[in-house]
């Protein structure tokens, strides 16, 4: 398996951005699809974004169409997700996750990182 590890989350204010990155071990990285949840206190994971191995494919919830962008960098086993007009409701701890082929439900990949904060101030 994969070990991730996620950074880049922190306080902003509602209308800004953040980039998350996270970054993975190990020199199968560029084989896995990788995929962006959240979860918030007392709600389920709920998915973001998903991109393909090679990145050629990606595919975003609803709600993040326009505002949000998934990307990654094999050469630097890293995969990240630019978030934009950021809202109050998008606060909620994030996850990166690796599976064999992109997915919209948790059950769909077996690795995931330790999660990294975001909170958006109104």
């Amino acid at each position: 398996q994969v070990q991730l590890v996620e950074s880049g989350g922190g306080l902003v204010q509602a209308g800004g951005s953040l980039r998350l990155s996270c970054a993975a071990s190990g020199r199968t990285f560029s084989s896995y699809a990788m995929g962006w949840f959240r979860q918030a206190p007392g709600k389920e994971r709920e998915f973001r974004a998903a991109i393909s191995a090679s990145g050629g494919s990606t595919y975003y919830a609803d709600s993040v169409k326009g505002r949000c962008t998934i990307s990654r960098d094999n050469a630097k086993n890293t995969v990240y997700l630019q978030m934009n007009s950021l809202k109050p409701e998008d606060t909620a701890v994030y996850y990166c996750a690796a599976g064999r082929i992109p997915s919209a439900v948790v059950a769909g990949f077996g690795s995931w990182g330790q999660g990294t904060q975001v909170t958006v101030s109104s």
